[in-house]
């Protein structure tokens, strides 16, 4: 038995170990179950009882000899595997060109209303997106039981319900006139939240863009120009627009805007549901209460204002008819507008 286990210990001195084929075949003979030395451990119950011990140690010794050898020679295999891996480039090859990507959709389009409106005078006013409810409801006329202020409908921060995320931009359309003396021409893009369930119609997230103009004399037929010189720029001079009588806490008398749809070209069709009009957005001349709630004289000053949704206008413009392909980041949808400025 003692001669065995010297042979098996040569054997395993000798054995070259320096592919990954010639390890498995060490492992095989060696450790494995059905190995040299799986073998000897079951030929000791032939050895006589007083010489157990001493074989049984030799056995030990031997099965953590071949362990080793096994280990070192794994070890050097994979460090060589990392080296020849790590030198293995050429160096000498051009570099990959980086590609250049595009402007999102909606960032085109939020460009080109700013550009529109400018043009006939209005700024660009910007505002906090964590509100308070006095710019958010109050100011604006919400009356205490309005929906709007349920937990369904926006994201209060506050267990008083006093901080919250704005659900609209008409809140930059307080401070703005808190802090400045008419006459006012600004419009206020911007991103608002509002707890919906997202689908191709809604999003939790989105964003609007609204407009304010407030000085002396200002009427119902200022606005009705404002917003067909918009339409006309924004979609095309064939473009028709209607108000149609509508209702928001902060504007009377309040309309609703449609423009003619651009699929159709007004004839009808299921995107217009067969009438021929699409809704863009919400206006209305300033509520008195609104303008003295900012400390603005309603005797001397009147105003109009609108509001947007910068999705709406680019899904009409771009033909989109999922407003989630906006937040997905799929390169394939952003790709499509390359080039356009």
């Amino acid at each position: 038995m003692v001669e065995k286990i010297q042979q098996v210990e040569q054997d395993i001195a000798a054995a070259v170990v320096g592919s990954a084929a010639e390890l498995e075949a060490f492992r095989i003979a060696y450790i494995g179950r059905k190995g040299k030395i799986a073998a000897l451990f079951d030929d000791l119950k032939q050895v006589a009882p007083e010489q157990r011990r001493q074989v049984g140690q030799e056995l030990n010794r031997l099965k953590n000899l071949a362990q080793e050898k096994f280990d070192q020679a794994q070890e050097q295999l994979a460090n060589a595997t990392a080296e020849s891996a790590d030198t293995g480039f050429d160096f000498t090859l051009p570099t990959v060109p980086n590609t250049l990507g595009t402007r999102h959709p909606l960032s085109l389009v939020r460009s080109e209303i700013i550009r529109i409106f400018e043009r006939i005078g209005f700024n660009v006013s910007e505002g906090p997106e964590m509100e308070d409810d006095w710019h958010n409801f109050t100011a604006l006329n919400f009356p205490e039981n309005h929906p709007a202020r349920e937990m369904q409908d926006t994201f209060f921060l506050s267990q008083d319900r006093d901080k919250l995320l704005r659900t609209h931009t008409s809140t930059v359309q307080v401070r703005l006139m808190e802090m400045q003396k008419p006459p006012l021409r600004s419009i206020m893009p911007g991103r608002v939240y509002r707890n919906e369930a997202i689908s191709a119609r809604a999003h939790m997230v989105f964003h609007q863009v609204e407009g304010l103009y407030v000085d002396k004399n200002v009427s119902f037929a200022d606005l009705k120009q404002t917003l067909y010189y918009f339409a006309k720029e924004m979609f095309g001079p064939d473009t028709k627009v209607r108000f149609r009588p509508s209702f928001f806490p902060f504007t009377e008398p309040s309309a609703e805007i449609d423009i003619t749809c651009l699929i159709c070209k007004g004839e009808g069709c299921n995107i217009c549901k067969g009438t021929g009009w699409v809704e863009i957005g919400g206006s209305g001349m300033v509520d008195p209460n609104v303008l003295e709630n900012c400390s603005i004289d309603s005797e001397t000053y009147s105003g109009f204002a609108f509001g947007m949704g910068i999705e709406r206008i680019t899904m009409l413009k771009y033909q989109i008819k999922d407003l989630r392909l906006f937040t997905e980041n799929d390169v394939r949808f952003l790709r499509q507008f390359k080039g356009i400025l």
